[in-house]
């Protein structure tokens, strides 16, 4: 009797040990092939393989019979791995049969895939919901901010910080030091504890720490606390944080503005540079005052972004006070301007900015403290949304993040049953269209005005912007010529299709699925392997690519 238990028990450990190593579920059924092909049986008895020889181990089926019915809603099977490894299938089977993908079927496939694609982007399904109980008229405040997925792990955190403070007494070389005052520093190349050391250079370089009488350990804890406060999202993350900083820091050399303005100032932008985006949720004002989140109700739906990060930047220097040896008066000073400057970075206010610098211009006066609150939001905002003035490899993998991060707004928008910013909509925007028109009509006016009062700026942030722009002209030109060709395709295929006849089962098929209820339905109509791929449309309720096709055909 021990024997035997002990048997099931062995045999019931390899059994787990297999569906691990083929990431099956419980209720998924393997089979192990030889080498030559043949069935093996999954036993103690296993003679070894060699990597020239080795087995294969397959998931062939899902065991339902053990089911009630509806367990596979609630979670007792994986659905969208047996739909994977159904479709794999029947691409293999699309092969043997024809040597290759049928076009009809390959772009069916493409569009699916696309769909597919939308739905796995939006991060948040799980809360989301398909289906919401709303009063007629109102919207209840979005779930999203009270969800704090996005926030750094405990684990993660602790790993950097150890790493940070490991490294913060290091000497940094001369020759970074001299390459992070300038705009074509490369962030990429940087990771998070590293960059938190050369945030802790800037404060150093600039003699704040010795100006102010700024603790070390006050320092590296209020470095610390902001980059545990920048959450894991495509663009305004931890890394834009420094770019940002980076960018001011390397505006304040470049423009000699030590001789210009005292280091209360300095100290000012570049702590709000750093604190500019805490806590940023990946979704704008516009999402925050449509969805009606905390943050716009608290702050009544004006810059509601902008004042949480404030909100959030004196709480943590509540605990890690790097100002904490200043004078009230001087502190009073730099909380005003802290606020000025990020409430700044809200770009619904850009051009009431702009326009107010533009006309202190003529008689600017670095004296004049209406003056000087003024440069200092226009150097926060030029800081903020300067990535293009970049080399190209630096800035556009920002760009890549930006786009990622308006697609997962603008798809959380349409779910959610909220307008969708234009700008963000992946189904209407590309990366040239995006950038041609910001870089004409925001970044480079702010730029030519900027360089007005500091001609010296010109060769480091306007001509690299204008190469920026020229380099997305010819992109969007290309894609046009890209999009031109693939329509004439397009209507040379149709018009092929249309001589061969009338009489085509695809066609048949696909208005059969417009008129059916269920997918198993759809499944019973099914003979063609080929055609298993509607299903999947099916299953996707994307009924208007279906209907598109069916008049295509």
């Amino acid at each position: 009797m021990k024997k035997t238990c002990g048997t099931l028990v062995v045999q019931t450990f390899l059994a787990d040990l297999f569906r691990s190593a083929a990431e099956a579920g419980p209720h998924d059924i393997l089979k192990l092939y030889s080498p030559k092909g043949s069935i093996i049986n999954i036993s103690t008895r296993l003679e070894p393989n060699s990597p020239s020889s080795c087995y294969r181990l397959e998931v062939v089926a899902t065991d339902c019979s053990h089911q009630p019915p509806g367990a596979e809603l609630a979670g007792g099977l994986d659905l969208s791995s047996i739909e994977k490894r159904s479709l794999q299938c029947l691409e293999r089977n699309i092969l043997i049969y024809d040597d290759k993908t049928p076009s009809v079927v390959f772009e069916m496939k493409k569009q699916v895939d696309s769909f597919r694609e939308k739905l796995e982007n939006v991060e948040h399904l799980s809360w989301l919901g398909l289906f919401k109980d709303l009063s007629e008229g109102t919207h209840k405040p979005s779930p999203f901010y009270h969800k704090r997925t996005l926030q750094k792990t405990r684990e993660e955190c602790e790993r950097v910080r150890e790493k940070f403070l490991q490294m913060s007494s290091l000497e940094v070389s001369e020759e970074v030091r001299n390459y992070l005052k300038t705009p074509t520093f490369d962030n990429w190349q940087w990771e998070d504890a590293e960059i938190m050391v050369l945030l802790q250079v800037m404060y150093t370089d600039l003699d704040f720490v010795a100006s102010f009488n700024i603790e070390p350990e006050t320092l590296q804890q209020f470095l610390f606390e902001v980059y545990r406060r920048y959450n894991n999202i495509p663009f305004h993350n931890f890394k834009h944080c420094f770019c940002v900083t980076q960018m001011m820091y390397g505006l304040i050399w470049l423009t000699d503005l030590r001789s210009k303005m005292d280091s209360i100032n300095l100290l000012i932008m570049l702590t709000s540079a750093v604190c500019h985006d805490l806590d940023h949720t990946g979704y704008n004002n516009a999402y925050q005052i449509n969805a009606r989140t905390d943050l716009a109700l608290r702050y009544n739906d004006i810059s509601p972004l902008e004042n949480h990060h404030c909100a959030v930047a004196f709480e943590i220097l509540e605990r890690s006070n790097i100002f904490r040896n200043l004078s009230p008066d001087q502190y009073k000073r730099i909380r005003e301007g802290m606020i000025k400057c990020i409430l700044a970075t809200d770009m619904t206010r850009h051009n009431e900015i702009l326009n107010k610098f533009k006309s202190t211009l003529p008689s600017f006066d670095f004296t004049n403290k209406e003056h000087k609150d003024l440069l200092m939001m226009i150097l926060i905002k030029v800081s903020d949304i300067s990535n293009e003035a970049r080399p190209m490899e630096v800035a556009e993998p920002w760009l890549d993040c930006l786009l990622q991060e308006f697609f997962n707004q603008s798809d959380v928008e349409k779910l959610e049953g909220l307008p969708v910013t234009p700008f963000m909509d992946r189904d209407k925007v590309t990366k040239p269209s995006s950038q041609i028109g910001f870089i004409r009509f925001v970044l480079l006016p702010l730029l030519i005005e900027l360089t007005k009062l500091f001609p010296c700026l010109k060769h480091h942030i306007i001509e690299p912007v204008r190469k920026a722009l020229d380099y997305y002209t010819e992109m969007e030109k290309a894609l046009e010529k890209e999009q031109q060709a693939w329509a004439q395709s397009e209507n040379v295929a149709k018009s092929n299709e249309e001589d061969d006849g009338q009489d085509n089962p695809n066609s048949n098929l696909l208005s059969v699925v417009l008129q059916l209820n269920s997918a198993s339905q759809v499944s019973r109509c099914i003979k063609n392997p080929k055609d298993s791929l509607l299903l999947h449309l099916y299953r996707c309720n994307n009924l208007g690519k279906i209907k598109t096709q069916i008049k295509g055909n």
